[in-house]
Formats: structure tokens, C-alpha cells, sequence
């Protein structure tokens, strides 16, 4: 009977030793395709779309957005990125790079944003978006991530982020923390990264904008977000809403240090 129980016992670890292998197998599986999509990643033509949309004159006053300031003077955009989200002085607002631009658009071209908020994600409206950010992250591409909190706005967007990253709602009672709560947790064989740390939170925020290949698209972390929520079952949040801009705060804090690798890529 003890050599029964025994066998019993060895064939298990034989068993758990040869799933942590496979799956160790397939993750590194993964790990060379998500290498090979970098090689000539399309998130490049966004980048040249976006420079482009942001230099041409457009709107009803007929200006570029060359004069945008996204936090570090007016039409500085080396850098700016790898500072967003941050407290505007001129809104009095904590801005994400999405919500910043739509001040330069009204504020600057006198366009109605109205419209691009309501617009949905994969329209013209917000194609033109998606490529402005990309271009705007690549300026930034392998600076740090350095995300203040000295203002009390900033602090408090950050507690707002994180109490959502916790807040758990819908008919599953799912939270942000349910899949990225946890160190070495994965779904389908993709590891999701752990927000609640330095390193999880720096693979997931310097790593958006990013080309999606499984759709053709580029998305945003705003785009990002908003299918996050309809994998929560939540409602759809609003366009540049304060409950994202307050997660994009959270993640970013989170992430500082961390070196930006955008416009990134994803299956």
C-alpha cells in the first residue's frame, strides 16, 4: 500500500514537473513571436501619421497643434510623454496625453470635441487620436517614466486610480486587481502583469500605444482601458473620462523609472 501511495505521489510530480515545463515551453514560445512582431513593427505609420496630422493646420481657426503645450512648453514634444499624466495649470485638471490633445484641438484649432468623444473607438475621429499619441509616445521612446505627484491633484488622481484598480462591480464582481493583482498569474498562456508592483506596472504602461495585430489597429491606452472594462462587464467609461485619466495616473506612478518602449506591439 505505502509503495502504491508512493508511485501515486511521484507520478504527480512527474506530472506538475512536466506542465511547468510545457508551460514554460510556450511562454518562451511567446515570448520569440512577441520578438519577432517588434521587426518592422506598423506602429512606425502611425507614428508618421500622427507627426503629420500634428504639423498640419486643421479646425476652424485653421492652426497646427505645433503650438500644443503637453507639459513641458509649448510644442515640446521630446519628453512629454514619459511625463503624462500631470496637472495642468491652465484647466486646473490632471491630463492624460488623450485629454491634453482635446484641450490643444479646441483651445487651438477651435475644434468641437464633442464629437470625438462620442465617436467610437476605430472611427476617423478617433484613428486621427490614436495616431496623434503614438507619434507624441515615440518622442519619448527609452526615457524614464517620471510621473509627479507633488501636486495635490496629482496625489489625489492617483488615490482615485487606485481605489478603482480595487473597485470590484458587474454581475462577476471582477476588479482591475482580479487578473493584475497577482504575481505570476496568466490567462491563455499571456502572463498579465502584476500592476500593484514596479515591474509589472512598467511592462504594462511603457508598452502602450501599441499596433495590435490580432485587429490592424492602433490603440491607445484610453482604447486599452475601455475594452478592460467591457472584459469587466462594466459600462463603457467616457472618452478621456476622469475614472480613466485617474487609472492611466495610477499605472503611470506606479511605472516611474521604468524605461518607455513605445509604440509598442501585440498579438
Amino acid at each position: 500500500m505505502k509503495r502504491h501511495h508512493l508511485c501515486i505521489a511521484f507520478a504527480a510530480v512527474i506530472s506538475a514537473g512536466a506542465a511547468r515545463a510545457e508551460t514554460d515551453s510556450s511562454l518562451q514560445s511567446i515570448e520569440q513571436y512577441r520578438e519577432a512582431l517588434r521587426d518592422g513593427n506598423p506602429a512606425e505609420l502611425f507614428e508618421a501619421q500622427g507627426e503629420e496630422i500634428w504639423k498640419t493646420p486643421a479646425g476652424p481657426k485653421n492652426v497646427s497643434l505645433e503650438q500644443c503645450d503637453l507639459g513641458l512648453g509649448a510644442g515640446v514634444v521630446k519628453g512629454a510623454f514619459a511625463q503624462l499624466p500631470r496637472w495642468f495649470k491652465d484647466t486646473d485638471r490632471v491630463q492624460d496625453t488623450e485629454s491634453r490633445l482635446l484641450t490643444c484641438k479646441e483651445k487651438l484649432q477651435g475644434v468641437d470635441i464633442k464629437a470625438i468623444i462620442k465617436a467610437p473607438f476605430g472611427s476617423p475621429e478617433k484613428d486621427e487620436m490614436n495616431a496623434l499619441v503614438t507619434y507624441i509616445s515615440g518622442a519619448s521612446k527609452d526615457m524614464p517614466v517620471k510621473v509627479s505627484l507633488a501636486h495635490p491633484k496629482e496625489q489625489a488622481m492617483f488615490n482615485l486610480g487606485r481605489r478603482m484598480f480595487y473597485f470590484e462591480a458587474g454581475p462577476h464582481d471582477f476588479s482591475c486587481a482580479t487578473c493584475h493583482g497577482q504575481s505570476g498569474a496568466r490567462i491563455r498562456l499571456q502572463e498579465l502583469p502584476d500592476l500593484t508592483i514596479g515591474k509589472g506596472a512598467g511592462v504594462a504602461w511603457t508598452s502602450w500605444p501599441a499596433y495590435r495585430v490580432s485587429s490592424g489597429q492602433m490603440w491607445s491606452m484610453q482604447w486599452r482601458l475601455a475594452d478592460c472594462f467591457r472584459q469587466q462587464r462594466f459600462p463603457e467609461p467616457n472618452y478621456t473620462s476622469d475614472v480613466t485619466v485617474a487609472l492611466s495616473m495610477f499605472m503611470a506612478a506606479m511605472a516611474n523609472d521604468a524605461k518607455l518602449d513605445t509604440p509598442g506591439i501585440k498579438r
